[in-house]
């Protein structure tokens, strides 16, 4: 039977090992992709003088059954942190062991929000009706400056003389902010052009109410960029051979990190999804940025059966693309066709494949704390000295 997990250790050969073994099941081979070039950063970065060397693991095998990834994937992680890539995969072997993670793609929603400011309170209901009316003009003209970015409704939100317009739109295979900024522009264009006759008003193209960046509550309630759910039931047999746990003591463990969430006022319900977030990002070309507004996963466990573990996660925002940006990067192109992220629904596929990653992390993690195994794993991994001869 073919190995489920890569080879160990820290040896150049052990390294070439590793890429042999990802060829044999994926049949990609990630190195020798080349450099890239100080052209092909035009539009990425300004005032380039250089490239940052980023170590690349990968971790799995992650079983996915979802509504765009099904099958069986591997993980290219960029991490400084020891321990992530090694707690990635026993937590994503685990849930192989017990058929893998399901995973459902709600929608993809990405706003941007200017606000309109009046003279008197009585011109914003008037300015909402206006909108009501016109509002296939204003997506017409939106839609303008895009191929693929859908208008797909405007939510205002009247406060005092001002009012906020969430401009929501579907932006196909890419993450979208930038799309959703010039279409948003060409809108608010029109809208000066036409109501301004009506009305005199001042506005800005940015009011923060779509929380670009920024964790919020309106986000965890209404989602940005992609919305994913993932679950796994774990058997008792296997969590114990993989965990060293029971399911019964992993929820009773849980609650009590939850309390603490809850008491420091943590926004979102989870111990450290922005780990399997930032090094996904790095690897496949994201804004790393959006993991500031994206680690707002809600974790949840249960015990099914007696003595089972039904583990959720519920990830309202992830704001990624399978083309722009970073995505053309030779590295991080190569990242994402491992994974099959290339061609029609590849972001929602992507999407969903990072929630399942990070289902998996956050299982590992949980079950180290839970068993005092936390402490000691980074001890452990951090010291090249004690791995020597663990292949």
């Amino acid at each position: 039977m073919a190995r489920a997990l890569p080879p160990r250790g820290f040896e150049a050969e052990d390294t070439q090992k590793r890429l042999q073994w990802l060829e044999d099941k994926t049949g990609v081979r990630l190195d020798g992709v080349g450099v890239d070039e100080p052209l092909d950063f035009q539009g990425i970065i300004e005032n380039h003088i250089g490239s940052v060397n980023l170590p690349l693991a990968v971790a799995g095998p992650l079983v996915l059954d979802g509504s765009y990834a099904r099958g069986e994937y591997y993980i290219p992680l960029c991490t400084l942190e020891a321990t992530l890539s090694m707690s990635m995969s026993r937590g994503l072997y685990l849930t192989s062991l017990s058929g893998g993670i399901k995973t459902r793609h709600l929608k993809q929603e990405i706003s941007r929000s200017p606000i309109f400011i009046f003279n008197d309170i009585e011109d914003g209901p008037e300015f909402k009706r206006w909108l009501q009316e016109n509002f296939e003009l204003i997506r017409e003209a939106a839609e303008s400056s895009t191929n693929y970015g859908k208008l797909l409704r405007i939510d205002p939100y009247l406060i005092q003389n001002s009012v906020i317009l969430d401009f929501v739109y579907s932006t196909a295979e890419a993450a979208g902010q930038n799309m959703v900024t010039i279409a948003t522009r060409e809108a608010c264009i029109l809208i000066k052009e036409e109501y301004g006759r009506v009305k005199k008003f001042q506005y800005y193209i940015e009011s923060n109410f779509n929380c670009d960046k920024n964790p919020a509550t309106k986000t965890i309630l209404l989602g940005r960029g992609h919305q994913v759910i993932a679950s796994t039931l774990i058997e008792a047999r296997y969590l114990k051979r993989v965990l060293r746990a029971d399911a019964a003591h992993y929820v009773r463990g849980w609650r009590q990190c939850s309390r603490g969430s809850q008491m420091a006022g943590v926004v979102g319900m989870n111990m450290h999804v922005s780990n399997a977030l930032a090094a996904i990002y790095l690897a496949t070309g994201q804004d790393v940025a959006c993991v500031s507004e994206n680690a707002l996963g809600s974790m949840d466990f249960e015990v099914r059966n007696g003595e089972d573990l039904y583990a959720s996660l519920t990830m309202p925002s992830l704001t990624v693309g399978t083309v722009g940006g970073g995505t053309r990067l030779k590295q991080q192109r190569k990242n994402l066709e491992l994974l099959g992220c290339t061609g029609e629904d590849s972001s929602k596929k992507l999407a969903e494949i990072i929630c399942g990653a990070a289902l998996g992390l956050e299982l590992s993690l949980g079950a180290s704390i839970l068993m005092n195994e936390f402490a000691q794993a980074h001890d452990r991994y951090r010291k090249n000295t004690v791995l020597e001869g663990q292949s």
